[in-house]
């Protein structure tokens, strides 16, 4: 397994992490497979699919050899965090706040990002051993919010989420984040619908552009 730092490193150097939300189980390995050949090297699985822990042992195993690092979001408890860890997820997202979840993900030695909207949601992660910080939804506040939250906490890693996409992705950036999670402005759901894994791939390669142009 690697490194609980380099996983973080990778989510970090990515630049953005393809959130893989209600994707068919039986297209979940072509997705995220024509996603990582688009250029995105870190994937989330959400942990409220059915057969969430089967998806990630699966996709964990076909891209085995790849660069990428797989995860589950929306891990709302500690079982679900213990679930997902055990099938391989990388690192751990959380829609909010809940220090058990982090707790599980510090013992198994498992990055986790939980969500958080307030400085002081911020402060109470960060203090419960959070690696890094998920904004969201970000929409909700826009870029500005990122550093209305680092003002008073100090240069602390924030991925938003919710709401980013390839017109304003690079305010994000320029606001001090450090990443972004992305969903239907990365994948192509319709393409998926379709089985054109070409166009998935187009259109995770088109958000990957955007993301390097924001941080040159």
């Amino acid at each position: 397994m690697t490194s609980k730092q380099a996983v973080q490193q990778k989510l970090i150097t990515s630049g953005v992490t393809a959130v893989l939300r209600g994707i068919p189980e039986e297209k979940m390995v072509d997705v995220a497979r024509a996603v990582h050949e688009g250029g995105v090297t870190a994937l989330e699985l959400t942990a409220d699919a059915k057969r969430c822990s089967d998806m990630i042992a699966a996709v964990d195993k076909e891209l085995d050899d790849a660069d990428v690092i797989i995860g589950a979001g929306t891990v709302m408890d500690a079982a679900a965090a213990r679930n997902v860890i055990e099938a391989g997820a990388e690192f751990v997202l959380t829609p909010t706040l809940n220090e058990d979840v982090i707790d599980v993900c510090n013992r198994g030695g498992i990055v986790c990002v939980p969500g958080v909207m307030t400085p002081s949601e911020a402060a109470d992660a960060m203090e419960a051993g959070a690696d890094m910080l998920k904004m969201f939804p970000a929409s909700t506040v826009g870029p500005g919010h990122i550093g209305a939250i680092q003002g008073p906490l100090g240069d602390i890693p924030i991925m938003p989420t919710g709401g980013v996409s390839t017109d304003n992705v690079a305010e994000y950036f320029d606001a001090g984040a450090v990443a972004v999670g992305a969903g239907s402005a990365l994948v192509d759901y319709e393409a998926i619908e379709n089985d054109d894994m070409d166009q998935v791939r187009e259109s995770a390669a088109e958000f990957v552009e955007a993301v390097e142009n924001a941080r040159d």
